[in-house]
């Protein structure tokens, strides 16, 4: 069984909570996340199951997309709404104020990761050292943020639509608008709606897939990449499984799905000076 759920995480589970449940309605241990949702969060969770974990590594890199809600006038030590509060100021923020601010961050941009984050620094998780009351410094990271769009306001709630780089922190995000107001901010809300070609319109529950069963559900590995197709011969293919360039007449710097004389699904490879060579394998 190799290939792809959709699944639809909800509210009061950790990312490694929903692994542990596919492995064990699949009855495979081989399988994987690609890229955590906080337990308060919710949505698109890709999963990854057998070989198409070797490309986990290529969703985890992708864009990713949410809508997300925000509190003015709060600041907590989480950066979200079920942290201890921090602070309190009054809101005295207009509709235009509110959208100058929110369009500073769109494009490149540098944020410095939360405490309460998985980020190890010299072995140790940051927010294993924040629940013991220690804050040290972090690193500024670069990272993008495409889109940016205030969707709803009622009164200190804002709502934001929010395409993304790898690496963003949501939270931090909101926290950092809310500085740049004067008044702070805290996130009540998240929902990942997009990961790369898994959209939340198409997830499904841990519950649906263990009563349809995981083979209903399962998105079959090749179909991740829109590359075209090659076929390969028995003896092209021996070649390749033995790791192996093999000679196509491929177009210069082009990624093709390759496949074996049965039909199986081995590898990705780039066309270079008429010939395949596999870059990313799974066999």
């Amino acid at each position: 069984m190799n290939g792809f759920l959709n699944i639809y995480k909800e509210k009061g589970m950790t990312s490694h909570d929903v692994v542990q449940k596919i492995r064990r309605i699949s009855g495979i241990k081989r399988v994987g996340h690609t890229g955590t949702l906080d337990p308060d969060a919710q949505g698109v969770l890709p999963i990854c199951i057998g070989k198409a974990t070797k490309a986990s590594d290529m969703l985890i890199g992708s864009n990713k997309c949410y809508i997300t809600w925000f509190r003015l006038g709060i600041t907590t030590d989480t950066q979200d709404i079920s942290g201890t509060v921090l602070g309190k100021s009054k809101v005295l923020v207009t509709d235009s104020q509110l959208q100058q601010a929110v369009d500073a961050f769109r494009g490149e941009i540098f944020q410095t990761p939360p405490m309460y984050s998985a980020i190890k620094i010299k072995g140790e998780k940051l927010y294993a050292l924040a629940r013991r009351g220690i804050e040290i410094e972090r690193e500024q990271r670069k990272i993008t943020i495409h889109k940016i769009k205030v969707l709803a306001r009622n009164g200190n709630d804002v709502q934001l639509d929010v395409e993304c780089s790898k690496g963003t922190y949501i939270r931090t995000l909101c926290h950092d608008i809310g500085k740049l107001l004067g008044c702070g901010a805290c996130m009540t809300e998240l929902t990942r709606t997009q990961t790369a070609c898994f959209a939340v319109e198409k997830s499904v529950t841990i519950s649906k897939v263990e009563s349809d069963g995981i083979e209903k559900h399962l998105m079959p590995l090749d179909d991740l990449f829109d590359y075209d197709k090659v076929f390969l011969t028995r003896a092209l293919t021996e070649k390749t499984l033995n790791g192996q360039d093999v000679p196509f007449e491929a177009i210069e710097g082009k990624d093709y799905r390759v496949y074996g004389s049965d039909g199986r699904f081995l590898c990705i490879s780039k066309g270079l000076q008429g010939r395949l060579k596999p870059t990313k394998r799974f066999f």
